[in-house]
Parts: C-alpha cells; sequence; structure tokens
C-alpha cells in the first residue's frame, strides 16, 4: 500500500485553509504554515479558520504553525498559497527548508508586481530549474471548497509526474483534478480573469443588464485568447477551467472579491472604501497594470482590461470607462489571424 505523501501548505487565508483543509480530508498528513499566531492557533486547536471561514469545521487531522522550518519538515510536496505580492518572498523563505526532492506548487494567481514577470519564471530563478514546478488552477471558491462542495481544477506543469502528484494530492470523491503542461496559459488565464472581474461587476453595479455581462465575458475571453496567442500559449488552455472556467465564476459569482470591487466602483464608490470593505486583497488592483505591460510587450490591442486599468487609476469613471468601449469601431468578431 502505497503512504500518502505528506504537504506543507504555505499560507492561512481563505484559499489556502480550505486547500489544506480539503488534503487533510483525503487523508494526507498535512501541516498548514501562516503568520498570524491567534489565527494559526485557532485553526489548529479550534479546527476553525474564524477570519476567513468562519463557522467552517475543519479537520482535526489538520495541523497549523506560525513556525515554517516545521511546517516544511519531511514535506514531500509543498503548496504555496499567498497573495502574487507576497510570493516572491515566501519563496525566498521556503528555500532554505525545501527538503530536498520535494516539488513547488502554488496556487496563487497574478504577475510579479513591477517585473509582471509569470510566477513560474520567478519561482524557476528562486528556487534554480531542477526543482518541480507546478501551478494549480481554475474556478474555485475557497468557501464552496471549505464547505466539500463540487469543484474542478487543473494542474500545469512542464513535469507530468510532478503534475500528476499535486493533482492525485486534490482529487477526491467531490474534486476534480486535471492536469496539463502549459503553465504559461494557465498563469495567463488566472491572472486576467481578476480584471475582467471587475470589468462585469462594474456594469452589474451600474445595473446595464444580463446582455452588457454576458457580452463583457465573451469578449472578456477574446482579450485572454489575443494574448494567450502572442506569448505562445496553447488556446485550449484559455477554452478550459484554468481560463473559461474561472472566468465565469469570477465574472459572476459575488463571493469574488474582484467582482464585488466592479460592483462597489459601479455603484459609485470609491476604490479605497470599497477594498477596505471587502476586507482582503483584491488581486486585480495591481494586476491590471501587469497585464496591460504584457499587451504593450506583446502589441496586443486589450479594450476592456484598458478601461479597467484607467477606472483603478481613477484616469476614467466608470461611465466615461463604458463610453469608450461602446464608441470603438466596429470590426470583425475574431480576425483569421488569431490562432496563428
Amino acid at each position: 500500500m502505497t503512504t500518502a505523501p505528506s504537504v506543507a501548505v504555505l499560507g492561512a487565508g481563505s484559499w489556502g485553509t480550505a486547500l489544506a483543509a480539503l488534503i487533510a480530508r483525503h487523508d494526507h498528513p498535512v501541516v498548514l504554515w501562516g503568520r498570524d499566531a491567534d489565527g494559526v492557533a485557532a485553526i489548529d486547536q479550534r479546527h476553525e479558520n474564524p477570519r476567513y471561514l468562519p463557522g467552517i469545521a475543519l479537520p482535526e487531522s489538520l495541523r497549523a504553525t506560525t513556525d515554517l522550518a516545521l511546517a516544511l519538515r519531511g514535506a514531500e510536496l509543498v503548496l504555496v498559497v499567498v497573495p502574487s505580492h507576497a510570493f516572491a518572498e515566501t519563496l525566498r523563505l521556503l528555500a532554505p527548508h525545501r527538503p530536498s526532492g520535494a516539488g513547488v506548487a502554488w496556487a496563487t494567481k497574478g504577475f510579479e508586481p513591477g517585473s509582471g514577470r509569470f510566477l513560474h519564471e520567478v519561482a524557476a530563478d528562486i528556487l534554480g530549474e531542477d526543482v518541480p514546478l507546478a501551478v494549480v488552477t481554475g474556478p474555485s471558491f475557497a468557501k464552496e471548497v471549505a464547505l466539500g462542495l463540487p469543484t474542478a481544477l487543473t494542474v500545469h506543469s512542464d513535469d507530468a509526474a510532478f503534475a500528476q502528484q499535486v493533482a492525485d494530492v486534490l482529487h477526491g470523491p467531490a474534486f476534480r483534478a486535471y492536469t496539463g503542461n502549459d503553465m504559461v496559459g494557465a498563469e495567463l488565464g488566472g491572472a486576467m480573469k481578476n480584471v475582467l472581474a471587475v470589468a462585469t461587476g462594474v456594469a452589474d453595479g451600474m445595473q446595464l443588464g444580463l446582455n452588457a455581462r454576458a457580452g463583457l465575458i465573451t469578449r472578456g475571453l477574446n482579450e485572454m485568447l489575443r494574448l494567450s496567442a502572442a506569448i505562445g500559449a496553447q488556446p485550449e488552455t484559455l477554452m478550459g477551467l484554468a481560463g473559461l472556467g474561472d472566468l465565469v465564476l469570477t465574472c459572476t459569482g459575488d463571493l469574488s472579491r474582484n467582482r464585488r470591487l466592479g460592483l462597489a466602483l459601479g455603484r459609485g464608490q470609491s476604490i479605497a472604501d470599497a477594498v477596505r470593505e471587502i476586507g482582503q486583497v483584491v488581486e486585480s488592483v495591481q494586476t491590471a497594470d501587469e497585464v496591460m505591460r504584457q499587451a504593450q510587450r506583446h502589441g496586443v490591442e486589450l479594450p476592456i482590461s484598458r478601461a479597467v486599468q484607467a477606472v483603478l487609476h481613477g484616469e476614467l469613471t466608470p461611465a466615461d470607462g463604458l463610453r469608450q468601449l461602446l464608441g470603438r469601431e466596429q470590426k470583425a468578431e475574431y480576425p483569421e489571424t488569431l490562432f496563428r
């Protein structure tokens, strides 16, 4: 009988806690690491994350600690679940404690702030080319995963065996984990959907109707496909869980922080007040800049993403952004060169 690999999950927010709980329910030894001593103590002793997942019972087998070296001791797989702005720092902290042979996966979405680099590039730079790497992404609200509701995600890696190892740890009765080998496409979809969710949130906040929402989602997918083609990603990745699946969920589900930011802006709230009210990291605020940096680098036009960036920087009001989008010239829906 094969022994279940032990897992260290780094990041005790809502998503890190939900994934750690999922893995524990699949009978894997798992230790969750976080910085907040009170929150970690509640998880370890009371089996609840009162700040991020209040009222949801966590498995008694799930251990939590603020000691990073202890969390990583003996781990055969490391899963990093922190916001993108903390990703590089977390990898630098874990690097000297990573057990030999342990691969590193992450469920973080976004780019490296400032440089616009994809997270797999950051990870390879910090950890070295010989460490197996994988990205876990797809349509998933932490609360629903923590409650055990059905979910499907995808794991992409250049190392097929490592992708399978990560998928096997996550896969279970109510959780399907697929695999793929397109890390750049998977990361692009996970980052861009946060920006596009702001656009649909704004439209819904302005009560523009369901037609407008559907149009923004579809044209947003078009922007994802255009940029993915320019950077050499596989179009089917963006048409799957990492792209379309995550886009639809984030643009329509009110558990999405990015959608809620858009809703608040569409109703006339300021960005500062909206972010304060949400109370958690809203990735789109910095991701919009990095998406447009990629677009400019590759000469790709992304009107919806550009409008979101302008609204988030206070350069346009939501109403002005809408007028700008509606005033664009009429053209073919899909140019023949999109997938070439």
